[in-house]
C-alpha cells in the first residue's frame, strides 16, 4: 500500500516548471499553485499579464491533488439551512455560483485541451438513516422551487438500481456535475498557464511579503521577486507569512483509500451509473469509481492532520467502513492511502477578495475542485478592476473564535461530530 495519492503517482510529468532562481519583475505573483492558482494564471495571462506562479512544493500536490476528485453542483452544506442563514435570494446565488463553477471546469478543459477523464455523471447523495431521506426531500422541495430543476429524488425502493449496498435509504441525485483525474487536470492546467505565458516555481516557499513602493517585494526559499500584484491561493497552508487566513480557516484532514483495479462486471453490479457519490452521515464518506477502475473510497475518519505515520490508521478505518458498505469488496486490496487538509471556513463557505492590499481566494470548504478552478478565472476578473463579479465579496470573514493558527480545537469537534452522527 502506498502512503501517496494515486492521482499524483498516477500524473504525467510537469515538464514546464521553472529551474533557477526566482527573481526579477513581474505584474502578478500568485502564490500557491493548486487549481486555484493555475486557473488565474491561466486568465491573466490570457490577458497579456507577466505572472510568475510560487509553490512551496509540488504545483498541484497540495489539496488539489489529494481530494476525492468530484466536480459538482451543490453548497458545502445543506440547502435548507443556507436559506434559513442567509435567506432565499443570497442562498440561491451560492448555489448558482457552485454550479457556474461546473461550467468553468468544463469549458476550460474544453479550451486547453485537458486530457483528464472527465465524465458528467452527477452527485448522488446517500441518505443513511430513514429519517436523512426525509430531509433530503425537503432539500430538493427547496432546491428545485429555488433555483434547480435537474435533480431527482430516489427513495428506496429504487435506491438499489443506483447502489447496490443495504447501507442507504434513498438519495437526491444532482446531474449537473462530474468527476476527473485530479493529477492530469492539475498538469494540463498547469500547461496552459505556461502556453499563456505564466513562470511556475516548484520548492519555492514564500517567507514574506512586504509593501514596496506601489507593489509588493516577495521572499521566497528560491529567491525574490516584485510584483505589482499578489493573489494568494495557498488553501490551508501551514507555513508562511499567512496568519491572518489561518485564524479564519479550520484544516480539517481528509483521507483517502483507493483499490486495486476491480473487474468491469463487479463494478457495473454495483455502481451501474458511475455517479460521483457522498453519504449524509457527518464523519461522512465519499467515493466514486477511477478512471482504471479502482474505488476511490475517502471520509474524515480522525479530525487530525494528514501525516504518513497516521495516514495508515485513518486508511484501516477506512477500509472497515468500506468493507461495511460494500461486503463484496471487502477482500478488495487496497493499493493507495492518504491525507490531505480541507480549508475549512466557519461559514462553510468561499471567501475571496483583498486584505491589505493582496487579493485572496480560499475557504472552499471541501467543494474546492470546481470552486476553486472557478476562482482563479474569477479573481483574474477582480485583479483587472471587476470587482463585482466576485460573487463572495459581500461575506464577511472574522477570525474562528480562540483559534490563534494552530488547530486545537479538532480532537474536540471530531468527538461531538460523532456523538452527534449517533443520535442524528
Amino acid at each position: 500500500m502506498k502512503l501517496d495519492s494515486y492521482w499524483l503517482d498516477t500524473a504525467p510529468p510537469l515538464l514546464s516548471a521553472c529551474e533557477g532562481p526566482v527573481d526579477g519583475q513581474t505584474d502578478v505573483v500568485v502564490i500557491g499553485g493548486g487549481f486555484t492558482g493555475l486557473s488565474a494564471a491561466q486568465a491573466l495571462g490570457k490577458r497579456g499579464a507577466a505572472v510568475t506562479v510560487l509553490d512551496a512544493g509540488r504545483i498541484g500536490g497540495g489539496a488539489s491533488g489529494r481530494n476525492g476528485g468530484q466536480v459538482n453542483t451543490g453548497v458545502a452544506q445543506d440547502f435548507v439551512a443556507l436559506v434559513a442563514q442567509l435567506g432565499v435570494e443570497r442562498a440561491s446565488a451560492c448555489y448558482r455560483a457552485f454550479s457556474d463553477a461546473v461550467d468553468t471546469v468544463e469549458w476550460l478543459i474544453r479550451e486547453e485541451n485537458i486530457d483528464c477523464n472527465y465524465i458528467a455523471t452527477g452527485k448522488l447523495k446517500l441518505a443513511s438513516k430513514p429519517h436523512h431521506l426525509a430531509h433530503l426531500e425537503k432539500t430538493a422541495e427547496a432546491i428545485r422551487r429555488e433555483v434547480d430543476t435537474d435533480i431527482e429524488l430516489i427513495d428506496r425502493s429504487r435506491i438499489r438500481s443506483e447502489i447496490q449496498s443495504d447501507s442507504f435509504h434513498g438519495g437526491l441525485l444532482q446531474r449537473h456535475g462530474g468527476q476527473m483525474h485530479m493529477g492530469k487536470f492539475a498538469v494540463g492546467l498547469a500547461e496552459a498557464a505556461v502556453r499563456r505565458g505564466a513562470k511556475l516555481y516548484e520548492n519555492a516557499a514564500v517567507t514574506a511579503i512586504v509593501k514596496d513602493g506601489s507593489g509588493f517585494r516577495i521572499t521566497t526559499a528560491r529567491g525574490e521577486v516584485r510584483a505589482r500584484q499578489v493573489l494568494i491561493a495557498t488553501g490551508p497552508s501551514r507555513h508562511g507569512p499567512f496568519g491572518w487566513y489561518r485564524r479564519r480557516l479550520a484544516p480539517i484532514g481528509s483521507f483517502i483509500v483507493v483499490t486495486e483495479p476491480l473487474s468491469p462486471e463487479l463494478l457495473a453490479q454495483v455502481f451501474p451509473n458511475r455517479r460521483a457519490y457522498t453519504t449524509t452521515r457527518l464523519m461522512h464518506n465519499y467515493f466514486r469509481v477511477t478512471p482504471d477502475s479502482r474505488l476511490l473510497f475517502g471520509g474524515r475518519a480522525r479530525f487530525t492532520a494528514s501525516e504518513r505515520p497516521s495516514d495508515a490508521k485513518s486508511g484501516r478505518i477506512l477500509q472497515e467502513g468500506l468493507a461495511a458498505m460494500f461486503p463484496m469488496l471487502a477482500s478488495a486490496r487496497i493499493d493507495y492511502c492518504w491525507g490531505g487538509l480541507v480549508d475549512m471556513s466557519a461559514d462553510r463557505l468561499p471567501h475571496a477578495g483583498q486584505h491589505d492590499g493582496i487579493y485572496f481566494s480560499m475557504g472552499y470548504s471541501g467543494h474546492g475542485t470546481q470552486m476553486s478552478t472557478h476562482m482563479g478565472q474569477v479573481m483574474a476578473d477582480v485583479m483587472d478592476g471587476h470587482e463585482d463579479q466576485n460573487p463572495w465579496r459581500e461575506s464577511e470573514w472574522p477570525a474562528i473564535p480562540g483559534h490563534t493558527g494552530k488547530p486545537w480545537f479538532l480532537p474536540l469537534v471530531g468527538t461531538y461530530y460523532r456523538i452527534k452522527d449517533i443520535f442524528y
